[in-house]
């Protein structure tokens, strides 16, 4: 099976070295930018707690994109695609979840 009939067969987008790198590069920028801002205080707490949420969803999306390289360009990518998207659904519904019902237990405890 060649190098094509793999991307097409399995829907995923085209690895080469450019998009790697890309990706690389993207994680450590930031990465280290999560660092500095921690690091450094130089943000508030609530701006900092932002920062860091922002940052690691971009992380993720530079992960998504560059190395496991899913993609929505053909039928098969879309369906590599549509069980990537539930699970992060999910993932959000238990941390929204688990964040509301800690918010609500706060408040009770307190009042």
């Amino acid at each position: 099976m060649s190098s094509q009939q793999k991307v097409e067969t399995y829907g995923t987008g085209r690895k080469t070295l450019k998009s790697y790198m890309t990706g690389l590069v993207l994680s450590l920028i930031f990465t280290f930018t999560a660092f500095y801002l921690v690091g450094q205080h130089t943000l508030s707490t609530t701006a900092l707690y932002v920062s860091l949420s922002l940052l690691a969803v971009m992380q993720l999306l530079a992960q998504v994109i560059f190395f496991l390289c899913l993609t929505n360009k053909t039928a098969e990518g879309r369906w590599n695609t549509m069980p990537f998207i539930f699970v992060i659904a999910i993932i959000l519904l238990l941390v929204g979840g688990t964040l509301w019902i800690m918010y609500n237990l706060n408040y009770h405890m307190v009042h």
